[in-house]
């Protein structure tokens, strides 16, 4: 039993269901993240929570409480908005500590929050100011305070960087990550954003279509994805995903590709299971950074296969350069470092680090397992 429990949980508009059977235990001091497309289903669940959105089917349980139909006033939970969502007539003190006098807390009591809030958050300045004359940075610490001041077992967050600039989105996520490595609250944090769930999460559920797809640790969804889905949607650029066959040779499973000119040529897996696919097509998943060149493979790595192949397309992007070769016809992106000898259009030798190749079952699109 987790200090937050979502066990079973469906939601249906009707005939048409959106949420399917959602199993998830959030322990004490978690930071979960749900992260997935638009209409995934990812707001609606934490909307559940919150008690904004009724139950159809399962139960949701905070602090081993079930609280299907209990009022949101009535769960202890505190929610950061998209929106910001600051009454404009409040000053910033008023908007922090309105939810505390509404639910009949002292003054003095009122006070001492705000003041260790402010302090927390750095916004001691900005307590007389009205939401108006703040920035989008400012008015979302101001919520974040509004939240923290009234110290809820859970902190529910739904796409509350969305609307500031890309600069600012990278801070404020820094300061999330410090106030909860600080406080150890237990948060859930929706967002479309992968980036942001791998930098912010303890754990990660990725959903699609009303389903979990996997729920791990950033770790467990980046290197180990369980199916197409979740191998392509999380990572930037995404996972390289190549059509091949597995061929025995000298008693290893080969992943059997082609390069740009069609000519043949086999990697070495690291995962003997595979030899019980020999002769079956499979889909090689391979994430760009462990494309590279000899030079900047990965030490560590029991199994780095050499690779020539053709240049079609290099992209300088600063610390990294990005190179797209063609293999088994589709293309396939290569993660340099920044002063990697390569150009379009030359043949190169590329190393490939074996030990982090995936296969999946192109049926099924799950993930090949041992």
């Amino acid at each position: 039993m987790g200090f937050l429990d979502i066990r079973n949980v469906t939601k249906s508009y009707g005939p048409v269901q959106v949420l399917h059977r959602i199993d998830i235990a959030v322990e004490e001091g978690e930071f979960l993240v749900l992260v997935g497309p638009s209409g995934c289903g990812k707001s609606t669940l934490l909307n559940m929570i919150a008690g904004l959105e009724g139950i159809s089917g399962g139960e949701i349980a905070i602090k081993g409480r079930v609280v299907n139909g209990v009022h949101p006033s009535k769960r202890n939970i505190a929610m950061v908005f998209q929106s910001y969502a600051l009454y404009p007539n409040m000053t910033v003190g008023q908007n922090m500590t309105f939810g505390l006098e509404m639910h009949g807390v002292p003054k003095p009591e009122r006070d001492r929050a705000l003041a260790d809030v402010a302090k927390l958050l750095q916004i001691e300045t900005l307590l007389d100011r009205k939401p108006g004359q703040l920035s989008g940075g400012q008015r979302q610490r101001v919520a974040m305070g509004r939240a923290l001041v009234r110290n809820p077992d859970v902190f529910l967050f739904d796409e509350p960087l969305s609307n500031l600039d890309a600069k600012l989105r990278v801070d404020m996520r820094t300061e999330i990550k410090k106030l909860h490595q600080k406080l150890r609250t237990t948060i859930v944090y929706v967002t479309h954003d992968q980036i942001e769930a791998l930098t912010l999460s303890t754990r990660i559920a990725v959903m699609n279509k009303g389903h979990v797809q996997q729920l791990g640790t950033p770790k467990e969804i980046y290197d180990t994805p369980s199916n197409l889905f979740v191998a392509t949607f999380m990572g930037s650029p995404a996972m390289n995903i190549v059509p091949a066959t597995v061929v025995m040779e000298n008693g290893h499973p080969h992943a059997a590709i082609t390069d740009a000119d069609g000519t043949p040529r086999n990697l070495r897996f690291s995962q003997p299971n595979l030899a019980r696919w020999e002769g079956k097509p499979i889909l090689l998943g391979i994430r760009p950074e462990a494309i590279t060149d000899p030079e900047g493979a990965d030490r560590k790595s029991g199994n780095i296969q050499p690779l020539t192949n053709r240049v079609t397309v290099t992209e300088p992007a600063g610390s990294d350069t990005f190179v797209t070769m063609t293999l088994s016809g589709r293309d396939t992106i290569a993660r340099m470092r920044a002063d990697a000898a390569v150009a379009a259009g030359q043949t190169f030798e590329f190393a490939v680090n074996m030990e982090k190749a995936v296969a999946f079952d192109p049926t099924t699109e799950e993930r090949i397992t041992p």
